[in-house]
């Protein structure tokens, strides 16, 4: 059994990048959260000045999940760019060394 090896040498960029959606994720938590603080402190049941209607306080949760879970992903999506661009700038040429092996049967 006679063994033939080709070794191939290249370059190659290596940078690290966020994880996009873990800041997503971390983003809509955040927006879940202020929702939750805003209802507790805003949404008491009075009666709306606009509608004249009153809402509850699962109403308000609601209607204020509509807005600060979007507004929470997109400002943990400007933070992973961010992160993305800072890391970016510290990339670094490395040599990869391939090795071919063939064995003949």
């Amino acid at each position: 059994m006679a063994e033939h090896s080709e070794t191939h040498v290249e370059s190659a960029e290596l940078r690290r990048s966020p994880r996009f959606a873990a800041f997503f994720g971390v983003g809509a938590a955040l927006g879940i959260l202020i929702a939750l603080i805003l209802t507790f402190a805003f949404g008491d049941g009075q009666i709306s000045e606009s509608t004249g209607a009153r809402y509850s306080q699962s109403q308000v949760f609601g209607f204020l999940l509509l807005g600060c879970v979007p507004v929470g992903v997109a400002l943990g999506g400007v933070v992973a760019l961010v992160f993305d661009r800072v890391l970016g700038r510290r990339q670094r040429t490395v040599q990869i060394e391939r090795e071919r092996v063939e064995t003949d049967e």
